[in-house]
Formats: C-alpha cells, structure tokens, sequence
C-alpha cells in the first residue's frame, strides 16, 4: 500500500501553475498543506509513488480526466439552501416582481439566469423555487431557462441527481422545504423532479477565452468563486459577465468579494450585488 507522500516546492509550484493557466484558481502557499491532503486520497488509488509520478500521468492523459479529476479534488464544494440569505430576500422581493412587470408590460414572458460556478446544485434549485413561487398558477406558461455550470463533473453530478442531506436544508424556510423536498428511505431529500425541467446543468471552465451562449441573461450568480482568483483573472471574467449580462441586469458575489464602489462595468446596489451599467 503507497503511503502519505510529500510534495517538494518544484512540484506544488507545478501544480500550481497547471491550475492557474487552465482554470484561474490562485493556489497560495497557504493551500499547500491542503492540496497535499486532497492529492494524497489520489495518489493513493492510483498506485503512485509520488506527486512527480502523479504529475507525469496527467500531462500525458490527453483525455483530460485527470486533470478534471485533479481540479474536482482542490476545489472547495461546500454550500448549503439559503446560504447568504439577503441575496435571495433581494431576489425574491426586489428582483422578481420588477422582472416579471417588466416582462408582461413588453408582453414577453421570459427568465434567463446564469449560475456561473453552480457547484453541488444548491444555490441553483433555491433560485428555481423563488421564481416558481414568485410566478404561482402561471409559471408553465413562462419561458424560464436557468444555466447553472460548474468546472468539477462531479459537483454537477450530485446537482443533476437533486438529492440532499438534512444539514444542506436545514437553513431553508421550513414552507418550502416542505413543499420542494421529499423524504427518502436512506434519510436524504430529493427535490422536486419539476424544478429539474428548469434548470440546464454543463461544464464549463470560466477560463475559456469566450462562453458559447447566443443571449444575454438578467442576472448572474458567481457567488465566492472570485475569491480563489487572482486581480487579473477577476478583472477578465467580469469583462465577459459584462459582456453577458442585460443593461442594467444584476451581478450576485459572494459576500466576501467586491468590486467596489466605482466600478467601470458595474453599479454598486448592497453589499455583495452590483447592477450592470445601462451604457454598454
């Protein structure tokens, strides 16, 4: 059996590298101990006897497996329904009635929403419930397409799949708990498999040099994913959410992120949510 293996500096420096250039994620010397963890379950089923061992076998994997398998093993995936809660009270009491007004008054009847960064599911289903809520006996004659993308497969797995355990909705409002989620025999909950037809779950890597969408979108959810990027990397990516994000659409961060007050793309509205500027 492979014991704990070590890392030296030629290595983390490797991989740090590796994800940075292909996925953004600005591992600091902060991270090394937890990136030996992570990586050392990996090394372990796969028989390596190092991480240089281990690191000659992604470069020459041309599948990309192991290098998704590597990005799924560092990422933090950890969330919750109803995780920062003021930004789904603004959703629903500020963001819904106006879009949805707006909507009628042009006598469209549309809701495009990006979660970029969706994880296990969680933060993407809650939004799904709001809308539901929000369009009562009309939702099935509503257009709504929520995006909801992720670079770890198996983040999106388990979102796809729909089920949680009791600590992931605990913190929800008990009514919709109750009215989304059923009991299963193991323990867990599974959503309400209707909420699924509104959601489109895919990979993407929001290194990519453009995003394959034809529309824009009324809002963006890119809740604490900045903060594993570096000033640069930020600044890239809120180019591209500009550039897909309706004029005076609604950008959500985490709430340890900011923009500041004066950026170019973006209007501050509360803490951790930023309208994009009518001026395009």
């Amino acid at each position: 059996m492979v014991g704990t293996a070590t890392i030296n500096d030629k290595e983390f420096k490797q991989i740090r590298e590796l994800i940075y250039s292909r996925f953004g994620i600005n591992l600091t010397e902060q991270k090394r101990a937890l990136v030996t963890g992570r990586l050392n379950k990996v090394l372990r089923e796969g028989g390596f006897a190092s991480f240089q061992d281990y690191l000659l076998a992604v470069e020459k994997d041309d599948t990309g497996k192991s290098l998704s398998q590597l990005v799924d093993r560092i990422s933090t995936n950890h969330t919750y329904f109803w995780r920062e809660p003021d930004h789904f009270v603004f959703f629903r009491d500020e963001f819904l009635p106006k879009l949805i007004q707006q909507q009628r008054a042009r006598n469209q009847k549309k809701i495009r929403i990006w979660i970029a960064g969706c994880s296990s599911g969680e933060e993407s289903y809650m939004l799904a419930i709001l809308i539901k809520e929000a369009l009562g006996g009309e939702a099935a004659a509503w257009d709504v397409g929520l995006l909801a993308t992720d670079i770890s497969t198996v983040a999106l797995a388990k979102a796809e799949a729909g089920i949680y355990r009791q600590e992931n909705i605990s913190h929800m409002p008990p009514a919709l708990k109750n009215k989304y989620f059923k009991k299963q025999p193991s323990g867990e909950y599974q959503i309400d498999p209707g909420l699924k037809k509104m959601l489109l779950h895919r990979r993407l890597n929001l290194m990519r040099p453009s995003f394959p969408f034809k529309g824009t979108f009324q809002a963006i959810f890119c809740r604490n994913v900045m903060i594993y990027f570096d000033q640069p990397t930020r600044d890239e990516l809120l180019k591209k959410f500009g550039k897909f994000l309706d004029p005076g659409g609604l950008l959500f961060i985490g709430h340890s992120e900011t923009l500041g007050r004066n950026h170019a793309l973006f209007d501050y509205v509360i803490p951790a949510l930023y309208r994009r500027t009518e001026v395009r």
